[in-house]
């Protein structure tokens, strides 16, 4: 017990120091590594499976609404990046060039890409010419690179895993209709597969992707009551239409110009399950995307018939779930720590005594709830069980952001939210966008989002008193 009390006091309290608890559970659970590359993460096994269950559901999803996943280079020629005004200023600090190729100067600088909206709407100039041409539902598995200030694993890093999709529509009235259902996949896939709460909404124009028309968001809390930006779906209009010359021949036979989206979710996703679900101990994971959903701990192992009967469980549950034996030299203490920390949902128990009795120990990671099960009914309670995780981890996910979500009428209100605590604040915005900088520059808080689901909290703008009609969720983000 002494090894198992060590293992799990090598992670920072997360009360003490949040950041440092944070880069702990990465570190102790093996998700990553550190690069020699600043702000590039080695991701390492534990951690890309966990990508690859994010990648399979939501790949699923995509395809499943007629997506189709196709590939673009990583380089972008500068004179491309240069088409549209307002994207090219949006990225243009976070920019990685390259200007040699070998030994040579290349005659024209590279991007390596930052997004790929213009080498998509290249593309769709080439091959959409007719109104039989769309619509085009394309998504892309790739990474990027936005040579960033300051970075943290997952988080924000110079390089990073992503999907793209890039659509373009016949009407502006479809284009909408693809930017709701894709933030409707993504609200609904952090829910239902992740235990994530998000509120839904739209940016504004000031927190709003270079170029976009719209951008609406699924914004989550953090256990430290920051919001982290889940996933984000873009209506650009015709604009970057217009700027590639992205035209089709409708059925009157006249020109028009189509009208664009794109949506993405990234590795940070894999941030916001460690902040939301994770406690003193490590990682607490989703059953859905968990690499390992049951690790089954034999107790006594070198007992006649323990191995046996470990292996012949193990072989049982492996037609239903993610499973594997610890079949390890070290103490079971220690064993129950290191799965632990590595999040695995459920716990299977069994030894000597548990065959006699023709049963196991299920042991929730969650809420650590001891559950005793007959083996004969095994399967059937370890799947109702996963499902119970999932309900209580999004729950109890739920009541924290309740927690820590205030409301405010006025700015003096407001400042004192944030000067005691960390979390949402409501509150009414007129509108003006010098309303909103100043919020930022008084309180440190950014508009989150206008949430589709509106409350009157006030008559007047939380900071100039005038009519508003908008509420809007506030906070300090990561």
């Amino acid at each position: 017990m002494a090894q198992e009390k060590k293992l799990v006091e090598e992670i920072t309290p997360m009360n003490e120091d949040f950041a440092q608890w944070y880069t702990d559970v990465i570190k102790k659970a093996d998700l990553v590594d550190y690069s020699s590359v600043r702000g590039c993460m080695i991701i390492r096994p534990y951690g890309y499976a966990i990508w690859e269950n994010i990648q399979k559901d939501l790949d699923a999803r995509f395809k499943a609404t007629g997506h189709e996943n196709v590939y673009m280079p990583m380089f972008i020629p500068e004179s491309l990046l240069q088409k549209e005004k307002d994207h090219v200023e949006g990225f243009a600090p976070e920019v990685a060039w390259v200007t040699h190729g070998g030994q040579e100067k290349l005659t024209e600088r590279l991007c390596v890409r930052p997004t790929s909206e213009t080498l998509f709407c290249e593309h769709f100039a080439n091959i959409v010419h007719s109104y039989r041409d769309l619509p085009k539902l394309y998504n892309q598995w790739c990474s990027v690179v936005r040579w960033e200030k300051t970075t943290r694993p997952f988080l924000r890093t110079a390089e990073f895993l992503w999907q793209e999709g890039h659509t373009v529509h016949a009407t502006a009235e479809e284009a909408q209709e693809e930017t709701i259902r894709m933030l409707n996949i993504y609200a609904d896939f952090c829910e239902q597969t992740l235990a994530i709460p998000v509120i839904k909404g739209r940016k504004t124009d000031k927190e709003k992707f270079a170029g976009a028309k719209e951008t609406y968001t699924i914004e989550s809390m953090m256990h430290d009551g920051k919001a982290l930006q889940s996933g984000t779906s873009h209506n650009f209009g015709d604009g970057f239409a217009r700027a590639f010359g992205i035209q089709y021949t409708d059925k009157n036979n006249e020109l028009q110009y189509v009208h664009g989206t794109s949506w993405g979710m990234s590795t940070r996703i894999i941030g916001a399950i460690i902040m939301v679900h994770g406690d003193d101990s490590g990682l607490v994971l989703p059953p859905k995307i968990a690499p390992v959903q049951v690790v089954i701990i034999p107790i006594a192992q070198h007992k006649e018939g323990v191995l046996e009967k470990a292996e012949e469980l193990r072989a049982r549950l492996s037609r239903v779930v993610r499973v594997k034996v610890d079949d390890s030299d070290k103490n079971p203490g220690w064993k129950f720590s290191e799965h632990e920390m590595r999040g695995v949902p459920v716990r299977l128990e069994v030894g000597p005594k548990d065959i006699e009795k023709n049963q196991v120990v299920l042991v929730r990671r969650d809420n650590r709830e001891k559950i005793f099960v007959p083996m004969d009914e095994l399967e059937t309670r370890v799947v109702q069980l996963l499902d119970e995780v999932h309900e209580g981890m999004l729950e109890k996910a739920r009541r924290m952001r309740d927690s820590k979500t205030f409301t405010a009428a006025s700015l003096d209100e407001f400042e004192k939210i944030m000067s005691e605590t960390t979390g949402f604040i409501k509150a009414m915005w007129c509108g003006d966008r010098a309303c909103e900088d100043m919020i930022k520059e008084r309180t440190g808080a950014t508009s989150r989002c206008i949430p589709f689901e509106q409350e009157h909290i006030s008559d007047g703008c939380v900071c100039c008193g005038k009519p508003a009609d908008k509420m809007v969720i506030w906070g300090k983000a990561y």
